[in-house]
């Protein structure tokens, strides 16, 4: 062996300790500790999420930066984050992924400077980033080179916003100014045990008084359901990287592109004649879209987000032919399907995501309303209930809606109509289309004659199923071209699969502006 290469292998072997001794994070210690509190490390999250072998870290070397209040004395490896690239389903991928054996995660100048780098390079190469998060928040000994870095990743995930699919994934603890940025992504999922708030169960009641626990105060289950943060809850770490993993198989890399197709062996042209026994003949007995929607969708696959948020409104992802759609659906268990503020935002949000990254939009409507009186005026129903009114209006993606109950007032105009655009309509002979429900229209419109009745009731009953039969019943609106087809229900996977196809090379330009001005 000649001296030059024995001098290269010693390097090599320096090198292999030193990454060694990188991979070990916070220390055995740490890492059993970790382990013991029932969570993965951060290496142990990027390995499960990638497809094995493909991970390549960058920036593994970078140090500490910070040399005040202590922290000179302070060995954080990678500074707590890992950072780098691989393959996911044979797709590349960018993640970050912090390093809570390292001074429980927290953000200093380099571990920021890291996330920046490769949130920055996954919008160069049009790739998705995933963040695994798990963190105090600010490290207060580098506190005004910390600012800087939050405002810098805060700037990069703002304006990469509809570019590349943004994913933030919550295991542990996010508190302070790390949780603003999963609040910036596209979504966030959470585990169980995790948990996210601007501050802490002691800083709360030290400011304001009020005693409350950490699942009160930020626990996954409450932003699953009350405060809407998380868009998805995982039983567990593995449960939840799988489920990244699912969400991601729906998405296109990047706004340019098309979602990818993935073969899934359920034949286009079946027919669903289980929908006769799933949705009531009747649209005031009360079901759930949920069973609608496996029965038409590929092989009964749908990946819900906010399922324990806004229940009258469902929103996620599914396959027709293979194809990726984003499915916008009533809920006539909750609410009868009415669509109140939250429902309203919910769906917008997700509508629009749909739109930036080119999934088209399936809607199954059945919905009496948007939710009135004074609880929903105060939450401000005007503006917020707009805003599914400016997503489905400025939605230039294939939009195709299936009317399978009530459709009345403005939730009807919102929920994929054809007045805002909507590129195919179908109605099911179950349908009823209305400016408001009969019984709004004949308490106005025939009052003097229902008062003159001997028996008012009757006469009121007797005028309300007139009314409806003759003009909400699905053929008088038909035949006004405010749907398409009434269709058979049995046809309705079949007549969406055939639509998607026909819209496929769909290209629709909007007037030119620099940016829209969506009520918020």
């Amino acid at each position: 062996m000649s001296e030059n290469v024995k001098k290269i292998l010693e390097k090599v072997e320096e090198l292999k300790k030193r990454k060694e001794t990188i991979k070990l994070g916070g220390g055995p210690e740490r890492i059993a500790k970790q382990h013991a509190e029932g969570r993965l490390t951060a290496r142990e999250r990027l390995d499960a999420f990638f497809d094995p072998g493909t991970f390549v870290e960058i920036d593994a070397f970078g140090r500490t930066i910070g040399r005040e209040l202590g922290m000179d004395k302070v060995n954080l490896p990678g500074d707590g984050v890992i950072i780098g690239y691989g393959l996911v389903d044979g797709r590349p991928v960018a993640a970050m992924a912090q390093d809570y054996t390292c001074l429980a995660g927290t953000m200093g100048e380099m571990h920021g400077r890291k996330i920046v780098k490769i949130t920055k390079l996954a919008a160069e190469w049009n790739i998705p980033i995933v963040g695994f998060n798990e963190s105090a928040g600010a490290r207060l000994q580098e506190f005004l080179e910390v600012s800087r870095t939050y405002g810098e990743w805060f700037y990069y995930t703002s304006i990469y916003s509809g570019v590349i699919p943004q994913i933030a994934v919550m295991m542990g603890v996010v508190a302070g100014g790390q949780s603003y940025q999963p609040g910036l992504s596209d979504f966030i999922f959470m585990t169980k045990n995790s948990a996210a708030f601007i501050a802490g169960p002691p800083l709360v009641e030290a400011v304001t008084g009020e005693k409350v626990s950490v699942e009160d105060l930020g626990g996954a289950q409450m932003h699953a359901s009350v405060s809407g943060v998380c868009h998805v809850l995982a039983e567990d770490e593995i449960d939840c990287i799988n489920k990244v993993r699912e969400l991601l198989s729906y998405l296109p890399s990047n706004n340019r592109q098309k979602p990818p197709w993935v073969p899934t062996g359920d034949d286009p042209n079946r027919t669903c004649e289980a929908l006769y026994e799933i949705v009531p003949a009747n649209p005031k007995i009360p079901y759930d879209m949920h069973n609608v929607i496996y029965e038409i969708v590929d092989n009964g696959r749908f990946f819900e987000i906010h399922r324990d948020y806004a229940k009258s409104m469902i929103v996620g992802f599914a396959r027709f032919n293979g194809y990726s759609v984003g499915i916008v659906a009533n809920n006539p268990l909750y609410l009868a399907g009415g669509i109140d503020v939250w429902a309203a935002e919910k769906a917008a949000r997700f509508i629009r995501f749909c739109d930036a990254f080119n999934i088209p939009l399936v809607y199954l409507v059945s919905t009496p309303a948007y939710i009135v009186g004074s609880v929903q005026e105060r939450l401000g129903m005007i503006y917020r209930g707009a805003t599914l009114l400016h997503a489905t209006s400025e939605a230039t993606v294939p939009k195709i809606t299936v009317i399978i109950g009530w459709a009345y007032a403005g939730a009807y105009i919102a929920m994929g109509s054809k007045y805002l655009a909507a590129d195919l309509v179908y109605a099911w002979p179950t349908a009823e289309i209305g400016l408001v429900a009969a019984e709004g229209v004949v308490n106005v419109v025939y009052r003097k004659e229902i008062a003159a009745a001997p028996n008012p009731e009757e006469e009121r009953k007797k005028r309300e199923e007139e009314f409806r039969e003759t003009f909400m019943k699905i053929y008088y609106p038909a035949s006004y071209q405010h749907v398409d087809d009434v269709i058979d229900p049995k046809d309705t996977r079949i007549i969406i699969i055939k639509s998607l196809e026909a819209l496929k090379y769909k290209r629709q330009k909007l007037p030119w502006k620099k940016h829209n001005n969506m009520p918020l």
